[in-house]
Formats: C-alpha cells, structure tokens, sequence
C-alpha cells in the first residue's frame, strides 16, 4: 500500500510540474504579445502627435474644431 501511495504522489507530481510548465510558456508567449503591442501602441501614439497636437487637457478630440456637416 505504501508503494502505491508513493506511486501516485509521483504521478501527481508530475504532472503539475507538466502543467506548471505549460502555464509558464503560455505566460511568456502573453507577455511577448505584450510588450509587442506596447511597442506598436507607442509607435500609433507618435505617429497620431506628428498628424494632430492633443488639445489643452491632452486628448485628442478633432470633431470638437470641425464644422458640423449640416453648416
């Protein structure tokens, strides 16, 4: 009975180190898409400032300087 007990906890362990494993890849895959958006979010937002400077409280707001179209 001792054996078959030790048998299983092995089992058990390892498979959480396998799921663990796998967690932490897909943890690292999550954060590579992560830093990538921010890199391109970052590029989005300078390329947005050199087109149209951002209002006093700093947001970007164009229809507020355009004419409605029914004028």
């Amino acid at each position: 009975m001792n054996d078959a007990r030790i048998t299983e906890l092995e089992m058990r362990t390892a498979f959480q180190e396998d799921t663990i494993a796998a967690l932490n890849d897909a943890l690292v895959s999550q954060q590579q898409q992560l830093d990538l958006l921010r890199q391109e979010l970052a590029r989005l937002r300078e390329h947005v400032l050199t087109l149209q400077p951002p209002d006093t409280d700093g947001y970007f707001n164009a229809s507020a300087h355009e004419v409605p179209p029914h004028y």
